[in-house]
């Protein structure tokens, strides 16, 4: 049986590399993840058994490829929004400390107070168009190759995308043939 672990904490990312087949990490930013997750991911590695393949990392976010379609990442805003605010109380909120870690601490905090205080549109609008860049792969065929490649780089191992636009399936083959 395959064994697959979504964790964001520390212990439970260090558990996934000792033991599990695989790492779902959700709001995934190749340029954050060795910040906040290298020395989990290594202290885990280092008590993997050797009978184990190597620790498989998947992560993704929306796909949208072409020239004009920045605005894809405005639905990802309620999504973040929920989880950076509303998952958890204020104080015990993984994805709220994840973005912090991320270096958004002022944005994180305002977007958990708009969102606990009911004001969920606003809350959504605090999200920052940088971060929405960082965990999804939306733009020209060329940026989304360089995201491709960040996530590779970062250390995932298979992407887990939302496809958008005209033709999903196309979209998927097409990134199937930019991976392989």
């Amino acid at each position: 049986m395959t064994s697959y672990v979504a964790g964001l904490g520390p212990r439970s990312v260090e558990g996934a590399a000792e033991y599990a087949d695989g790492w779902l990490p959700f709001l995934y930013s190749p340029e954050g993840a060795a910040g906040v997750w290298g020395d989990a991911l290594a202290a885990g590695t280092a008590k993997r058994p050797e009978e184990l393949a190597p620790l498989e990392v998947v992560a993704g976010g929306i796909v949208a490829v072409g020239e004009d379609v920045k605005h894809v990442l405005d639905l990802a805003r309620p999504i973040l929004a929920l989880y950076i605010g509303g998952m958890g109380a204020r104080g015990k909120n993984f994805f709220n400390d994840l973005v912090r870690r991320y270096g958004y601490e002022a944005e994180a905090e305002e977007i958990q107070d708009l969102y606990l205080a009911g004001k969920k549109k606003e809350a959504e609008a605090k999200v920052p168009f940088q971060l929405l860049e960082q965990v999804n792969l939306v733009g020209p065929a060329s940026y989304v190759r360089e995201r491709i490649e960040a996530f590779s780089e970062s250390g995932v191992t298979n992407l887990q995308v939302t496809p958008t636009g005209h033709d999903p399936a196309g979209l998927v083959r097409q990134l199937k043939e930019w991976t392989a």
